[in-house]
């Protein structure tokens, strides 16, 4: 697999010379100054490329090429900003980018609710805590319906936690969920959020998968004339926040989107992280099922825990189990080389915990240097290790 690193541009205050220094030969990245719905600029494709090319590592895939709300719900100018996305992919393909991961969910992109939860080690990770999750969707938004979405048990545990918060902590919880995260389409304010959810929930699961089969009727063509391989990421996480629709959680999912429109340019983001924070998606199961159109990998590892609540653990120290999933991946590029396929498949650590020394200054939620390095040094050991393995046998 080629070892990639995701960098935010040059905001972001981990610099491509950081990443040389890391390791990776390539970047996975976007142009988060173009707002979500509008055409690509040629001549910015080309700069960031350039810009990439110029450390001596090439742009491995675009993510994401984000897709506007309206689109999801085919509603307001969508014709026209499905249009942008093609014109934006044909951009994409004229500059020699060969994958584009993008995302289906409604509303919020992936969703945690804080951005530091302490380790035994002393170390910060992401959680996604579900009686922090409902506190906030039942007693401070106030969603309509929110109540019969929670069973009594974590209600009144959500009730007493909420009760329990200061007034900052609640402007903390609400700011983790609403306020966008990195690589996210953007931000909430309270009534916005909720006139947004009433939106998606009225329109349902069998209308969301619908409008998504109808995006891929349009899309794959191009990014087929393109030479675009997209590939779509689950949802994170992978089952219904807010009682909006899920349509990208399970394998059954991702089996019906590639069953809609079968195309080496329709495929999948397997994101160990994402599936993997629900204990019925067998990841090394569905490399094995899917992987000639797995197109790109995000690695890494969640402690689940029994009412949906998860954390973000090492990289080779969680309930997925990494170096299964390496090996089938592996084996997938074996496979491809067997074919003739000259395509490799980008891996990237996905988030990375945050160390003392990092702490006090700049760093996006997840996307600390010391902590992704780390795990990219974990995960390069298993690939080296197990490559070297597979050398010897005769």
């Amino acid at each position: 697999m080629q070892e990639t690193w995701r960098w935010f541009g040059p905001d972001d205050p981990i610099s491509l010379r950081n990443i040389v220094q890391a390791g990776a030969t390539g970047v996975v990245t976007s142009l988060h100054h173009v707002p979500t719905g509008e055409v690509w600029p040629q001549q910015d494709v080309l700069q960031r490329k350039a810009e990439i090319e110029a450390h001596g590592m090439n742009w491995a895939v675009v993510e994401s090429l984000p897709v506007h709300n309206d689109i999801k719900t085919r509603s307001g100018n969508y014709i026209q900003l499905i249009d942008n996305y093609k014109q934006s992919l044909r951009r994409i393909g004229e500059a020699g980018i060969e994958v584009v991961c993008y995302n289906f969910m409604p509303v919020v992109d992936w969703t945690r609710t804080s951005l530091s939860y302490s380790l035994p080690n002393g170390a910060q990770a992401l959680r996604f805590e579900m009686t922090d999750f409902a506190a906030y969707d039942v007693y401070m938004l106030q969603r309509d319906g929110a109540i019969a979405d929670y069973d009594p048990v974590l209600l009144e545990k959500a009730r007493q936690r909420f009760d329990a918060m200061s007034a900052a902590e609640r402007a903390l919880l609400e700011q983790n969920i609403i306020a966008g995260l990195p690589g996210g389409e953007g931000s909430y304010d309270r009534e916005g959020i909720k006139t947004a959810i009433a939106q998606f929930i009225e329109l349902g699961t069998e209308g969301m998968r619908s409008n998504l089969y109808a995006f891929l009727d349009e899309v794959v063509p191009v990014a087929e004339e393109a030479g675009v391989r997209l590939c779509i990421h689950p949802d994170d996480p992978p089952f219904t926040l807010f009682g909006l629709p899920r349509v990208v959680s399970t394998a059954d999912d991702a089996r019906a989107i590639l069953d809609r429109v079968p195309s080496p340019c329709n495929g999948l983001t397997l994101c160990a992280g994402s599936f993997g924070a629900r204990a019925d998606n067998d990841l090394v199961g569905m490399v094995r099922e899917f992987g000639p159109v797995i197109h790109f990998v995000h690695l890494r590892n969640v402690r689940r825990e029994a009412d949906g609540s998860f954390y973000e653990s090492d990289h080779l120290d969680g309930d997925n189990d990494m170096v299964g999933l390496i090996g089938a991946l592996l084996d997938e590029e074996r496979r491809r080389e067997d074919e003739g396929r000259s395509d490799r498949i980008p891996m990237r650590p996905d988030h990375g915990h945050l160390m003392e020394g990092e702490a006090s200054g700049a760093v996006n939620p997840g996307y600390s240097y010391v902590g992704r390095m780390k795990g990219l040094a974990e995960l390069r050991g298993v690939m080296c290790a197990m490559e070297s393995m597979r050398n010897r046998t005769p």
